[in-house]
C-alpha cells in the first residue's frame, strides 16, 4: 500500500498567494496554478488583465512540473534538438511545457504537487513561480 503525500487546498492558496505577491512587486498580472503529485489542478487564479492566453500555459506548467517532477526550465535544456528528450513537448496531447514557469513542490524528498505562472517571460514566470514555492516552504520548513 502506498501512502502519498499530496497538497491540499490550503496549501495551494499559500503558493498562490507567494506567487501573486511577487507578481505584483514585479508588476505582471499573472495566471497561476496549483497541481497535486499527480498533476490534477488544485487551484487556479487569474490576475485582473492578465494574458487570456495564459491560463492553459500556468495550467500545462504546473502539470509537466508535477509529473516529471522537475521545473519546467530545467527541462527546456534537455528538450533541445540533439538532447534526450527532444520532442517531449509533442507528448500528452501537447501538454508537456518546455519553458520556465512550472516548478514542483516538495515536501522533505517527495513531490507533492506543483506550481506552475505565466503571462511575464520566462524568467518572471519562473522566479514569481518559485515565490510561490518560498512561500510554501517557509510555512512548512521543508
Amino acid at each position: 500500500m502506498l501512502n502519498i503525500k499530496r497538497l491540499d487546498i490550503n496549501d495551494a492558496h499559500v503558493l498562490i498567494a507567494g506567487a501573486r505577491a511577487k507578481a505584483k512587486e514585479i508588476g505582471v498580472q499573472m495566471c497561476i496554478a496549483v497541481t497535486d503529485e499527480s498533476g490534477n489542478l488544485i487551484a487556479f487564479e487569474r490576475m485582473d488583465d492578465s494574458k487570456v492566453t495564459s491560463d492553459k500555459f500556468a495550467i500545462d506548467k504546473s502539470f509537466t512540473a508535477s509529473c516529471f517532477r522537475k521545473s519546467t526550465k530545467d527541462l527546456a535544456d534537455v528538450s533541445q534538438p540533439g538532447m534526450p528528450v527532444f520532442g517531449i513537448n509533442s507528448t500528452f496531447g501537447g501538454r508537456i511545457v518546455t519553458f520556465a514557469g512550472g516548478i514542483p513542490v516538495f515536501s522533505g524528498n517527495d513531490v507533492v504537487g506543483g506550481i506552475g505562472v505565466s503571462a511575464g517571460s520566462p524568467s518572471q514566470d519562473h522566479d514569481v513561480a518559485q515565490a510561490g514555492v518560498d512561500a510554501f516552504s517557509n510555512i512548512n520548513n521543508t
